[in-house]
């Protein structure tokens, strides 16, 4: 799920890969602005996803995969594991949901 989610944001105008110092986090960002976090808790890589807040908790209810955000905003982010009820389309879905709720909040001077 995580090598997708990484893959899919080549696609993506203007997203960008930083590593803080943990080297254990993959923060995407856009124009400065983080859109998804990739870190592997015990056990298991987790992707981390801004989502609309109607929708999130739409997502919860319907994927036991999907949780709220770790480390994160549990309204407006939600948290990706991988295994049977999140397939590769909705990975992708997701990625571009949180990547264009964070582009188009950018002042327009700064959006891709």
């Amino acid at each position: 799920m995580q090598k997708i989610a990484g893959d899919f944001t080549a696609n993506l105008p203007g997203a960008d890969l930083e590593h803080r110092l943990d080297p254990d986090w993959d923060l995407y960002k856009v124009s400065g602005k983080v859109f998804m976090l990739m870190t592997d808790l015990p056990g298991r890589p987790v992707v981390v996803l801004k989502a609309d807040p109607d929708n999130a908790a739409a997502l919860r209810e319907q994927h036991a995969d999907i949780t709220p955000g770790y480390h994160m905003n549990k309204k407006h982010w939600i948290t990706l594991e991988g295994g049977g009820t999140v397939d590769e389309k909705l990975v992708k879905q997701l990625v571009t949901d949180s990547y264009r709720l964070v582009a188009d909040a950018l002042p327009k001077s700064k959006q891709p």
